[in-house]
Order: structure tokens, then C-alpha cells, then sequence
């Protein structure tokens, strides 16, 4: 008997909201790691390693769902697909938000900026026949003005560093569309171990061309020897990439991609909430501000206001 779609929704819900947590704690170590490692070598690394982490994850999951080894030809031609797609769109997404940062945007600025693909994604979603619910739209225009007073404490000038980092935006509202659609498709955790290693030989290109290049091989090597960049690649690597982005694609399907973006926007809160716990850092009255609005904003886009006897059907 199939779980009722009501059950299956607040499920993958929680799967976004524990993306979010652990990709808002990995903002400091992508800031931290890029700057230490190069933005090319840093990504490339975490990629493969997100990969690697999965490999043994894929025939233990396989043994508890009881999976049969064979697939349909079809369904692994479209494995394949889905998976090199999302790591090409993933590659260049996440090496626009590094390249920013590494240029100069301040982690706040730029955990603005990338989250503003939760404006992106409903209307790439009218392109593509997706419905968007009145509440949800008002909540995203909520969640952006709390991401505001949560991640701005500057004027909001845009800079080169800044025009990269809204780039990455617009990959990562293309990214979320891409998981949407294969999502239900295929095996998320083998389409996600697939992403991270399009995502890292794509990384190996700009890593030994530029960033070794110019560095030389011997001080290249020498940039990885610091245990100031391993902590940082190793976390972004195995939780931000291994697990979250593959929490991101289980937790998606089923899910109107909308609402999704507005689940994982909630990063930026808990990168906040992170630097209170572990870096004793304090939270402004304006920060507050921002938190709440966000948190409402999420609260109000998971209501129904359609008829009180029908199933919801916004995720179709």
C-alpha cells in the first residue's frame, strides 16, 4: 500500500529542512576552504569526495529495499542523464558562488544573493506548466525581505564578486528544476553519486589549468598540506555534498519545487544560528527580524487554503 501523499509531503520536508541546516552550516567552511585551497581545487575535491562517500551507500540501500540488480535499459539511459545533467548545472552554480566569494562578496552578501533563486524558481516553473499557490508567492516575497535584513548588514552596491554569486542563483533555480524533473524518475542517491563526479572531472579542467598552473605543482601541493583546509573541503565534501544535496534530491520529489526553494532559503537562517552556537557569535534586533519573517514565510507556504476535504495537490 503506497504511504499517503499527505505523509510522504511532510516527510521530504523535513529532508529540505535538515539540507538547509547542514548546507547553512558549510557556508563558513566554503568561505573558509575556498580561500585556503583555491575556489577550483576546493570544489573539485568536495565533488569527488561527495561521490566517494556514496558508493557504499548505493548497495546498502539497495539490500534493505531489496532491489533487483537489473534495470531497464531505459531507466538507466535516463540515470545517466539526470545525473550528468545535474552535475554540469551543479558545477557551474557552485563554482560561480566560490569565485564570488573568493573575489571578495562577504559570506552575509552572499548568502543573499544565492538565496534569491527562491524567485527564480516559481517563475521558471510557470515556463514549465508548474502552478504556484497565492500563499506561496507571498511568502516569497516575505523570505526575501527577511533574507534581507538577515544577510545585509552593508549597502546592497553590487560589485563583479556580487554579479557572480546572482549567476549561481540562477544555476541553482536551474539545478532545483533539473532535480524536480528526474527526481521521480529515477534512484535519487545514485543520480546524486553520479552529479558529484560529472561535478568533480568537470572541476579537474579549471583546478590543473588555472590553480595549479599558476601556482606550480610543488606550492599547489603544499596549499593542501594545511589541516586549515582539510577540515573545511572534508565537512563541505562528505555533509554539504554526500548528504545534503542527496537529502535535496530524495526530499524534492513530491515536492512543488516553489515551496522546496523556500525550504532550503532557510540556510541562510541556520548559518546565523550556527555562528551563535559555535562561534559565540550574538544576533542583532535586525537579524531577528530577518529570522522570523523567514521562518514565518516557510510556516505560511506549507499551509492549504484549497478545500478542506481534498487532498492537497500543489506538487503535481
Amino acid at each position: 500500500m503506497k504511504k499517503p501523499k499527505i505523509k510522504l509531503e511532510v516527510r521530504n520536508s523535513l529532508l529540505l529542512l535538515l539540507t538547509a541546516l547542514i548546507w547553512g552550516v558549510a557556508f563558513v567552511a566554503q568561505r573558509q576552504g575556498g580561500a585556503e585551497a583555491g575556489p577550483y581545487t576546493f570544489n573539485c575535491i568536495r565533488s569527488f569526495l561527495g561521490g566517494i562517500v556514496l558508493l557504499p551507500v548505493i548497495p546498502f540501500l539497495d539490500k534493505v529495499r531489496g532491489k533487483k540488480k537489473q534495470e531497464a535499459v531505459q531507466d538507466r539511459r535516463r540515470l545517466a542523464q539526470g545525473g550528468a545533467l545535474c552535475g554540469l548545472v551543479l558545477f557551474v552554480a557552485s563554482t560561480f558562488q566560490q569565485m564570488g566569494m573568493y573575489y571578495g562578496t562577504t559570506a552575509g552578501k552572499a548568502g543573499f544573493l544565492t538565496a534569491c533563486y527562491i524567485l527564480l524558481v516559481p517563475v521558471l516553473g510557470i515556463l514549465f506548466g508548474r502552478k504556484c499557490r497565492w500563499n506561496v508567492w507571498i511568502s516569497i516575497v516575505a523570505a526575501v525581505v527577511g533574507l534581507y535584513f538577515l544577510c545585509l548588514t552593508e549597502s546592497l552596491s553590487l560589485q563583479f564578486s556580487d554579479g557572480l554569486v546572482l549567476l549561481c542563483a540562477a544555476c541553482f533555480s536551474v539545478h532545483i528544476m533539473v532535480v524536480d524533473h528526474f527526481s521521480p524518475l529515477v534512484d535519487g542517491v545514485r543520480m546524486a553519486c553520479i552529479q558529484f563526479f560529472v561535478c568533480g572531472v568537470c572541476g579537474l579542467f579549471p583546478m590543473i589549468g588555472v590553480e595549479m598552473r599558476q601556482l606550480g605543482a610543488a606550492a599547489w601541493l603544499r596549499s593542501l598540506g594545511s589541516v586549515d583546509v582539510w577540515i573545511p573541503i572534508l565537512y563541505a565534501g562528505i555533509m554539504s555534498c554526500g548528504v545534503a544535496y542527496t537529502l535535496q534530491i530524495v526530499g524534492q520529489n513530491g515536492i512543488n519545487p516553489s515551496v522546496a526553494s523556500l525550504l532550503m532559503s532557510l540556510e541562510s537562517v541556520f548559518s546565523v544560528l550556527a555562528g551563535i552556537l559555535l562561534l559565540q557569535e550574538s544576533l542583532s534586533g535586525r537579524e531577528t527580524v530577518g529570522c522570523v519573517l523567514v521562518f514565518a514565510a516557510v510556516i505560511f507556504a506549507q499551509m492549504d487554503f484549497g478545500k478542506r476535504h481534498s487532498v492537497s495537490t500543489e506538487a503535481q
